[in-house]
């Protein structure tokens, strides 16, 4: 049985340095006692914030200065532990890092409801005073947009106590999902594999049909196994929003999550309806799938699979490297030169071992690099995804770059289009550089998969997640058959009769672990149509886009998301730029089918 390696078997040049963070153990101990007692000096504040211009300005550098010290114990804690979650020192280190930020939190909970005593007028007055504050006038801005959804001062101390207990569904869903749960073995050929969470994608693209089945069957009965488990961690997540929005006198829990970005509800309900109304394109492409395939009937493990059964590239992470350096080039030679620092530096953690958090992420802050974790398995998926990551790593850099760190947290909303644009990049460039139509054919698939994943899935999870906030608002008890019932429904509506529906894609719901970040999955559906745009924009060579495009990378957090997405000529409030991208997805399907001679 192949096994997964332990995290001392992989090279040193394929984990990521996080000595650039702190040395080791030692260093992480020491600096943390330090902040420790450091957090203390906000209590000087307390009650005189806003005594004058110059007590303004100096409690917003100490502010800065706290969060840059507590920052630094995080990543190194949470980037140490996602790298071997098996790691009882990781474990408790990633416990100390969140503990001290709830302390610091709730030492801290006075701040908001104290600025907010004095009127706006006044900051305004003092910011004119003080030419030092006037980096702090979006922040503040920001801040007083909060000002009918902040309580008092004793009531923010009680929620800022409770708020480790509100993080507990997640994280005992994560303790689930990333370390706890095993799957066992599958028959792949003439040998047993042990199924994970990260090799289940590439299972489940096998050309053996029968290898796909057994993955999809044995990772959603585990699921199924556990339901009443994950059923209660996510409701406990669900009723905790909903609990903090109605005491935020918010009208719902989606008004809340979407209040930061300061998005309207509108563009959240637009996406879902405009893509409800185009299902049609994406059932073309099933049925182009079915066909391709020469199957009678197309199940749900048989959505991955590729639709040319003896195009099967495999890429080195070498060899991923060079085509992501290539493909990129559109973006400006400072961006290569930037992009080069994560792969001479060490930011990237490569391969999968055992214990390490599964999927793909970028993180960093100000003061550190950014760092990518992968399971990269050699796929066109993951040469991708690496792409994908840059894409946010390169946004951090650029962020931290050309901001004050005030200014430099840039939005979740906004990050999604950094990593897309390079998605959409990678496999244009693939598609032009393609030497046999079967080559590009294969190219065009993985442009069509990316349409049919980020626009009609992650809208499908958006409508899900919607539909049972509102339930449980509207005071609907929830178990585990009416949520799993719910999204059997939804595979019915976007799937229509074009895929077969195996009854246990109703526990899919259960391995998604997005659903505990809030209303977040239909960023990555207006993330992927302004990104279309953009690339179009950047590769037609239309009035130097490349730098419009590296404008809006450099805002960082400097405005609100959809302002800064302005500065590359997106407007996510009109609802053709949805329908450009679902335009694009069926030129795809219209040109693989002639490439294929199919009707």
């Amino acid at each position: 049985m192949e096994k997964q390696k332990t995290r001392d078997q992989i090279e040193e040049k394929y984990k990521w340095d996080l000595t650039t963070i702190f040395k080791n153990d030692d260093e992480f101990h020491k600096f943390y006692d330090k902040t420790k007692e450091d957090i203390k000096k906000i209590n000087d504040y307390k009650g005189n914030i806003t005594k004058d211009e110059n007590r303004l300005f100096e409690f917003l550098n100490l502010s800065d200065e706290l969060e840059r010290q507590l920052y630094k114990i995080y990543y190194y804690a949470h980037l140490t532990y996602d790298s071997d979650t098996t790691n009882t020192k990781s474990q408790e280190n990633y416990n100390l890092a969140n503990n001290l930020l709830n302390e610091y939190n709730l030492l801290s909970s006075f701040v908001v409801p104290e600025l907010l005593k004095t009127p706006y007028e006044q900051i305004i007055e003092y910011i004119n005073k003080n030419p030092k504050l006037k980096q702090y006038s979006f922040n503040l801005e920001c801040i007083y947009r909060y000002k009918k959804h902040t309580l008092d001062q004793k009531s923010e101390e009680i929620i800022s106590t409770f708020s480790k207990v509100l993080q507990a569904p997640e994280q005992t869903y994560e303790c689930l999902t990333d370390s706890d749960i095993t799957f066992g073995s599958i028959n792949v050929g003439d040998k047993e594999v042990e199924l994970t969470s990260s090799n289940y994608s590439l299972y489940i693209k096998s050309q053996d049909r029968e290898v796909r089945k057994q993955a999809f069957k044995m990772l959603h009965e585990k699921y199924a196994s556990l339901k009443n488990t994950i059923t209660s961690t996510f409701i406990g997540n669900i009723e905790g929003l909903i609990a903090l929005s109605k005491l935020r006198n918010y009208h719902s829990s989606i008004e809340a999550s979407l209040f930061d970005d300061n998005i309207a509800i509108d563009v959240y309900n637009n996406l879902i309806d405009t893509v409800s109304e185009h299902i049609d394109v994406s059932c073309k492409y099933f049925d182009l799938k079915k066909k391709c395939l020469k199957l009678d009937e197309l199940y749900n493990y048989d959505l991955y699979a590729e639709m040319l059964p003896n195009f099967n590239k495999k890429y080195t992470f070498e060899e991923a490297k060079a085509i992501v350096l290539e493909a990129l080039k559109p973006l400006g030679q400072d961006y290569i030169s930037n992009l080069n620092k994560a792969f001479d530096n060490r930011w990237i953690d490569v391969y999968n071992n055992k214990g390490k958090r599964s999927g793909a992420y970028s993180s960093g802050f100000y003061d550190t690099n950014p760092f990518l974790l992968l399971n990269f398995e050699g796929t066109i998926s993951d040469v991708s995804t690496l792409a994908h990551e840059l894409g946010h790593s390169m946004h951090t850099y650029y962020s931290s770059k050309n901001n004050t760190y005030n200014n430099s947290s840039y939005k979740i909303f906004v990050a999604e289009v950094a990593s897309t644009v390079n998605e959409l990049l990678i496999i244009k460039y693939l598609i032009k550089n393609s030497k046999d139509n079967d080559e590009k054919c294969y190219l065009l698939n993985q442009m069509m998969e990316l349409f049919k994943s980020t626009i009609y899935r992650q809208v499908m999870f958006a409508e899900f997640e919607r539909d049972i906030y509102q339930q449980l608002e509207d005071g609907i008890p929830l178990t585990n058959e009416a949520i799993s019932d719910h999204y059997f429904d939804l595979n019915k509506k976007y799937f229509k009769n074009s895929v077969k529906l195996n009854d246990l894609i109703r526990y899919e719901w259960e391995r998604v672990p997005h659903f505990y970040y809030n209303f977040y999955v239909y960023k990555y559906a207006i993330g992927l149509s302004s990104a279309c745009l953009i690339v179009e924009n950047i590769l037609s060579g239309k009035d130097k886009d490349a730098e419009k495009y590296k404008m809006f990378l450099k805002s960082g957090g400097s405005d609100y998301p959809a302002n800064e997405l302005k500065l590359a000529g997106v407007d996510v409030t009109k609802k053709e730029l949805v329908i450009s991208a679902i335009d694009m997805f069926n030129e795809c399907i219209e040109e693989f089918k002639k490439l294929k001679n199919i009707e």
